[in-house]
Order: structure tokens, then sequence, then C-alpha cells
């Protein structure tokens, strides 16, 4: 990234990572490269990345073939499970068509049930998640990113040293550290850009098949942003709000404009989008690297877990940070772990940090868009 590029054309660059990148990924496998699809941030990137292949998000955040998917799977399921399945099922992903292996996760019993059907027609191979972060959930975890190293070796005829998954585990906390770098940028008040230009930036990264260059294209991104901050170029002071729950793209976007629509702006994203999946590094300076990585995944504040603790003490140490005024947090419809846990969120919100708190439940469709300006714009007029 050239640091001569004006801002809005940064954030655009980003924005269409995800369409760029499909030319990138078909270059991939042209030239002999094994590309390795995952839906979740608790897939550990650095073991496909220690054996050279490349990784990417598949396609998940879009209505586009949910009425394919609804001919397999039930009509009252998370739409971001009936997506994932229906650009499978319709090769309407290219990233899942030249995925060599889909690599799923037992977050959820409708993903867990989904990946069974995927599998009748692409090679998916499921690692079993536990449901606590306890040494007992630790030790079952470390075995599940060793039994995917192993599955690794198997298909692709290779050998992971612990010296590649270390190189690998560098490079990827290298991202981490700059991602960081710029959402902290929003700790500014008043906020440097708008969340939703920090989004597409976040959002957008997931997509970049060479993490080896991304790192310094972020800090460069981050310089820039800080200059033109000391230099007074800056938005007006707006009400600060954090979303949290359920992971955000595409069409879910529609909560970030809606709030920024009307007069908030987003400071801070703790869902999977944001801080969740990328404020833990990996311990570089341990003998058991791949215990190492395995505690890092792990350690993601998740509503799947029971008790989740790490999730309260992420977002209420982002809640003092960013200096948040209020908290929404979006729910997709039938994602009960979150629905269920937004009940002590709202009371973690309210009572322990004495912030407002409203709780947004909608789907990748538009027809909520009008009840979300209307609802958003309330709470942040009486912010």
């Amino acid at each position: 990234m050239e640091l001569i590029k004006e801002l809005p054309q940064v954030f655009d660059e980003f924005a269409e990572q995800r369409k760029n990148s499909f030319l990138a990924v078909k270059e991939a496998k042209d030239k002999g490269i094994p590309v390795i699809g995952s839906y979740c941030t608790y897939f550990p990137k650095e073991l496909p990345m220690a054996m050279g292949a490349a990784t990417v998000s598949l396609c998940s955040m879009s209505d586009e073939t949910i009425e394919v998917a609804e001919r397999d799977l039930p009509k009252n399921l998370c739409p971001l499970i009936k997506a994932s399945y229906g650009f499978a099922k319709t090769d309407k992903c290219p990233y899942f068509y030249f995925s060599d292996l889909i690599v799923g996760e037992t977050t959820c019993d409708g993903k867990k049930k989904m990946y069974e059907l995927m599998g009748q027609f692409k090679d998916v191979y499921v690692m079993e998640l536990p449901q606590s972060q306890g040494e007992r959930g630790l030790a079952f975890w470390t075995d599940s990113v060793r039994r995917l190293k192993e599955r690794l070796e198997e298909k692709f005829g290779v050998t992971i040293t612990d010296q590649d998954i270390r190189r690998a585990v560098h490079t990827e906390n290298g991202v981490r550290r700059a991602l960081q770098g710029l959402y902290h940028i929003m700790k500014h008040d008043p906020a440097p850009i708008s969340g939703h230009d920090l989004f597409k930036v976040l959002y957008g990264s997931t997509f970049k098949l060479d993490r080896t260059v991304l790192a310094a294209e972020l800090n460069g991104l981050t310089e820039k942003i800080e200059a033109e901050y000391a230099a007074g170029k800056r938005l007006d002071k707006r009400p600060r709000i954090l979303i949290t729950g359920c992971p955000m793209g595409g069409a879910t976007e529609k909560v970030i404009q809606a709030v920024e629509d009307n007069g908030g702006v987003v400071v801070s994203y703790e869902n999977c989008s944001g801080a969740k999946a990328i404020e833990r590094l990996v311990d570089e300076d341990t003998d058991d690297i791949c215990k190492a990585v395995a505690e890092r995944y792990l350690g993601i504040g998740c509503s799947v877990m029971t008790p989740n603790d790490n999730r309260f003490e992420l977002l209420g140490s982002m809640i003092d940070e960013y200096h948040v005024d209020g908290v929404v947090e979006m729910v997709l419809q039938a994602c009960h772990t979150y629905s269920v846990e937004s009940k002590s969120i709202h009371r973690f919100v309210t009572e322990t940090k004495g912030i407002p708190y409203i709780y947004i439940e909608t789907d990748y469709s538009k027809t909520d868009v009008g009840q979300l300006n209307t609802r958003l714009a309330a709470f942040i007029e009486m912010l």
C-alpha cells in the first residue's frame, strides 16, 4: 500500500478485498499452493500457514443463497449457517470452490450438523471444540490442534515441524499487532475515522492471502491516520458506540450504517469481526508451540463457552479504554447462545459499567433497515 493514496481510496480497497482476492486464490491453486477454507475465528490458521498453504474465510454473510440452503436446512436456522451452506451448495463462493480442505469446528449444534451435509460434496475436517476454557478444556483442544496438524500432513503429504509453526505464529502475531494498532486509534476522542471505514479494513484483511505483507500495509495505514489526526483531520464529536454480539460482515453492516447515519460513531467492535479475534497473541517463547496455539484460540470469549468470563473481561476493558457511551448488541436470529447470553451482557453493561445498552436481533435481509434506523436513532438521541 502506497502512503500517497488518500484514505478513502485505501478504505475502499479493503472493502473490495473479498472480491479482489478471487483471482489471487485461483493463482494460488494454479501454482500448486494448497488452499484451506474456514468459517470461524477458532480456526488455528498458523498450522496450514506452516505448510505454505493459503487460508481464507469462506462466504457466509449474505442472503443470496439462503433459499437454496433451506431446501436441505430448517428455515428457522441461523442465517450464517444457512448462508455458509448455500454458498457451498451453489458453488457461488470462489473461495469454497478452490479450497482443497474445509476446516470446521463444533461451535454450535447447527454448524456441527451442517458440516455433515457439506461433507457429502466437499472434503471437510471438523475440529472438536470443548465447551469450557479450563485446564481440561485446554488439554482437549490441544489434542484437537495436534489432530488437525496430522490431518494436514496426511492429506497433503507434508511434514509440519515446530519450526514451521513458529514461523507462521511470528507472521500472524505481527498481523494481529498491526490490526491492534489500527483499531486502537479509535481511542482518540473525537474519533479519527468512521467506524464503517475501520470495519472495512478489519473485515477486508481476513481475505488477504499473503499474510507476510499485511502487517506493513496496516502499519502504514495507521501512521497515515495518526498523521492526519495530528493535523486536525478528524470527525466531529459524536456519541461513541461499541458493537458486540454475533460475527458481522456483508449484510449485517446495515447495523453499523444505521448507527453512523443517525449521529453515532462505532469506536470499537468486541465481536468476532474485531477485538475478539485479534486481541490475543500466541506465546512465541514456549517449548510446546502447538499447546501455545491452542491456548491462544481457546481464550476467545465466544458465547459457546460456559462460563464465558473472557468475553466480559474484554468487553469491560474496551468500554473503559474507548470511552464508550453506549453498547449495541447485534444477534442473528436463531443464534441461541448469543441470544441467551445477552441477558447477562445487558446486566453487565448497564449495572456494572453504568452505560446504556440496546439489543438488536436481525438477519441478512434488508426488510428491517427502517426499523433499525428508528430504534438506533432513538438510542443515540438518548445518549
